[in-house]
């Protein structure tokens, strides 16, 4: 059986700082139908460019659409990531609180399944 690792796959993309860019990306996912489980968009070390970093749940299709990302104008860079750099976030609330954690995927997945949170929202990122 394979564990949650094995069925996710980041890519990592650096983009022009521009309005517009987020719906182009997204529209290479859309045709080629591609659930995103996970976004990440931000500013980032380079002036006037920014990151994002996502997660889809198949990382056949996620390594096909790699070369159809970057053909778009606005990608200056665009790459899955190893799995060694992926790192889980997790905001969670029950009726203690919220609470904010960071870890493995496999460590958030158990959290959630165990706690059992009222409400939480987890994604994946990486550098």
């Amino acid at each position: 059986m394979k564990s949650v690792r094995d069925m996710v796959a980041v890519i990592s993309m650096l983009v022009d700082d521009e309005p517009g860019v987020m719906q182009r990306v997204m529209g290479e996912f859309t045709r080629k139908r591609i659930n995103v489980e996970t976004i990440v968009v931000g500013k980032c070390e380079k002036p006037d460019k920014a990151r994002i970093v996502l997660s889809v749940t198949d990382p056949v299709k996620a390594q096909a659409v790699i070369e159809h990302l970057r053909m778009l104008q606005e990608v200056n860079e665009a790459e899955t990531v190893d799995e060694s750099r992926h790192e889980s976030y997790l905001l969670m609330m029950n009726d203690f609180g919220k609470a904010r954690m960071t870890g493995s995927i496999e460590e958030l997945s158990n959290v959630i399944e165990k706690s059992q949170p009222k409400k939480y929202i987890s994604t994946v990122s990486a550098l």
